[in-house]
């Protein structure tokens, strides 16, 4: 069996800077087994019964999409990663320009920056998906960045634990 803290410390990073998910889950997680799906439905359970102003934090912590961070390449390894595969780190002068205008306007309406789990899609579809997302109310956005998170923690999880059955 895993002791909390190096539970927390494996799966810490899992939710965006925020250990403290994978804190609350780890009595859930060691109690169902340490499977892939376990894991991540008690780190999902752990994230939804927090309270809004805690998974506000959560979704604040994620950098911008080709953002300031990136730029400065500040992003985890995680965020670096996922950009790259995106083709984010390969912007050409106006795309990179696009996306800092649709960041500064999306966290100017919802007061966090824009979250979608980028694998499998291109600049193109995220741009899509910024320039639809960017119209709905503050509740829908909320809600739609948290599955997004928790889509997130899914691959992250995936690409830790390749299978149900490695853990």
């Amino acid at each position: 069996m895993l002791e909390r803290e190096k539970f927390v410390r494996r799966f810490g990073g899992i939710f965006e800077h925020s250990p403290w998910v994978a804190e609350r889950a780890f009595d859930h997680a060691a109690a169902s087994g340490l499977t892939e799906g376990n894991l991540h439905s008690a780190l999902c359970n752990a994230f939804r019964a927090a309270s809004p102003a805690e998974r506000l934090a959560v979704l604040r912590a994620h950098p911008d999409l080709a953002g300031k961070l990136a730029v400065a390449g500040k992003l985890t390894a995680d965020s670096k990663f996922e950009q790259a595969s995106a083709g984010l780190d390969r912007l050409s002068p106006e795309e990179h320009a696009r996306f800092t205008g649709l960041n500064a306007a999306y966290m100017k309406k919802f007061g966090f920056p824009f979250i979608i789990a980028v694998k499998g899609l291109t600049k193109d579809d995220i741009l899509a998906a910024f320039e639809q997302r960017i119209d709905n109310s503050k509740e829908e956005e909320f809600e739609t960045a948290c599955a997004q998170v928790e889509q997130i923690a899914r691959l992250r999880l995936n690409s830790m634990l390749p299978g149900e059955d490695n853990a």
